[in-house]
């Protein structure tokens, strides 16, 4: 997505094509969330959640300021007295930037690995359909191959990413089956053009987005999203996501699981955006064990961001509990902070409802940057918005319940 814009109330969009789902009622089913074994480097993540929850006003320095920067320092963005470096992908061992599940499109069924994505609402792939020369050992979808995809004639679909790059292509609509729900109809997104930050991601043949549909980018109609096509069809018409750190974690679907989380679900309204986010308010936050800091944080729990960025006084004041941390300037007004990486973290609270959901330390050491820093897993960013990425998700377990439109935290068990 590009710019968020009004808050609207939780609805249908109009003029949303529906597909079809092709079970019965009362469906509940779990997906394994699996590492994906090649890792997306922090800046690259930095530059994407920019431009994914960029303002109108913010856009234009954005991309200023980025053109400047790659013109300047085209492989290392540097702070004044540190840097972040600038290896695009790699396997970095205990380093999870992103997860990946199964899914099945066509018929016969192509096994493809996608990232579920809760902070975009398109399902796009990888295909043959994409330019040779940006497919770099991804699994591609073969509509050709499959006896069910129909060509979606005069769709198009283009989402634009923080580099300025952009991911674009035409529609097709597939026979789409996720664990044990099937969806007839499904509009796949079918991928020309593919931005290099994905390109060089071989383990990921594309998205699966869990937004909502309006901020879905096909035009000239916007098209369901897989989970909005199935949630009728499930026992209750939410998923849940617990991820973990080095595991297998899962998604599950039509139910709530109580062994994946200790203590009680503290639940806050959920609303959006024009452009699909699922957006919640925490309540405060605090570092180590203090009392929470009482402020209304706007933010986002989202399964296809890396790491957590938050406004950016309260990054600093995260980081100014720790002595050796340095402060970097990636990008216009956003920041990655790195350390001496024998240092202790503190732990990160934040406030749900009437519940506290506590960041572990370990998730807090994100990814080795060189032989003695590493890169933290909190980041700052313009505004008041909070990006609940994958570092606070690794502690958490989260409920989208979109059939009460209310988000859920609890402790990861």
């Amino acid at each position: 997505m590009k710019t968020a814009g009004t808050l609207v109330a939780l609805a249908a969009a109009a003029g949303t094509a529906i597909a079809a789902p092709a079970e019965a009622s009362g469906l509940t089913f779990s997906v394994p969330a699996h590492k994906n074994p090649v890792q997306r480097h922090p800046i690259a993540d930095a530059h994407y959640v920019l431009r994914k929850y960029a303002t109108p006003e913010t856009i234009e320095a954005i991309e200023a300021d980025l053109q400047a920067r790659r013109d300047a320092v085209p492989l290392s963005l540097r702070g004044e007295n540190a840097t972040v470096g600038a290896n695009p992908h790699g396997s970095t061992p205990g380093v999870d930037t992103s997860y990946l599940a199964e899914v099945n499109i066509g018929t016969p069924p192509q096994k493809l690995q996608l990232d579920f994505d809760t902070g975009s609402s398109d399902l796009w792939v990888f295909s043959t359909d994409t330019k040779s020369s940006e497919v770099k050992g991804q699994t591609l979808y073969k509509p050709a191959k499959s006896t069910s995809a129909k060509q979606l004639q005069g769709a198009k679909w283009r989402v634009t990413y923080g580099d300025e790059s952009h991911s674009n292509g035409i529609v097709y609509l597939d026979t789409v089956k996720v664990g044990s729900a099937t969806v007839t109809g499904q509009a796949v997104e079918s991928a020309q053009d593919v931005s290099s930050q994905f390109t060089a991601d071989s383990g990921s043949s594309g998205l699966l987005g869990l937004a909502y549909d309006i901020g879905n980018s096909v035009t000239p109609t916007k098209q369901q999203t897989w989970f909005s096509n199935i949630k009728s069809r499930l026992a209750q018409p939410l998923f849940t996501a617990r991820l973990k750190h080095q595991e297998v974690g899962s998604y599950n679907f039509g139910y709530i699981d109580k062994a994946q989380y200790t203590g009680a679900i503290s639940y806050t309204p959920a609303f959006t955006d024009t452009l699909g986010h699922r957006l919640f308010n925490a309540g405060g936050y605090a570092v180590g064990g203090a009392a929470l800091n009482k402020r209304i944080i706007n933010g986002t729990a989202d399964t296809g961001t890396s790491i957590v960025y938050l406004p950016t006084d309260i990054a600093d004041d995260y980081w100014n509990h720790v002595d050796s941390a340095q402060k970097v300037e990636v990008s216009a007004g956003q920041y990655l902070y790195v350390f001496d990486c024998s240092t202790s973290l503190p732990t990160f609270s934040f406030g749900v409802g009437s519940g506290r959901i506590t960041i572990h330390s370990d998730n807090l050491n994100f990814a080795p940057n060189d032989g003695n820093t590493c890169v933290g897993g909190i980041g700052g960013i313009p505004g008041n918005l909070a990006i609940w990425g994958d570092v606070a998700l690794k502690s958490g377990f989260v409920v989208y319940d979109d059939g009460n439109n209310r988000l859920g935290w609890a402790e990861g068990a």
